[in-house]
């Protein structure tokens, strides 16, 4: 590919998101030295058209934002929520506006809305060789990722 080019995934409908909520993707990126590591992400969706994408990890300790419950937002779905400490993040920015890591900010992703598909752009992510046969076997897969 292209140096100039950006790469294009889709992740989801925007009909899979609503507006208000926040979902988690398991993805899979390629690092610098060519290694196959696994790139978790949350998206979240505020009022009809604005989506934000984070990588699924707090800064404080490092771990998954939905770790107890599998939700992400504040009671009043203002904020996005560590489950394990309970820092919260502004949703727009992503800065963390209250807990041990306040004045840190989650890892921004690039987002576009392209037919009515949310796309993540400019990460090298992998195709999960395994999605076919996992497929077969697993109704609970809520991704499979293609180029856009």
């Amino acid at each position: 590919m292209s140096k100039d080019k950006i790469e294009v995934f889709v992740i989801c409908r925007t009909d899979e998101i609503w507006p208000g909520e926040a979902k988690a993707f398991s993805l899979s990126r390629r690092t610098a030295e060519g290694e196959v590591r696994p790139f978790p992400i949350v998206i979240t969706r505020v009022g009809a058209r604005n989506f934000y994408g984070y990588v699924n990890v707090c800064p404080h300790e490092h771990s998954w934002l939905n770790f107890n419950a599998g939700t992400f937002l504040t009671a009043d779905g203002k904020a996005l929520q560590c489950g394990r400490h309970g820092a919260q993040f502004d949703i727009a920015s992503g800065l963390c506006v209250a807990g041990k890591c306040a004045g840190q900010s989650l890892t921004p992703l690039a987002l576009a809305v392209i037919a009515g598909d949310v796309c993540l752009c400019g990460e090298p992510l992998v195709a999960d060789e395994r999605t076919e046969v996992a497929n077969e076997y697993d109704d609970t897969m809520e991704i499979m990722i293609h180029p856009g």
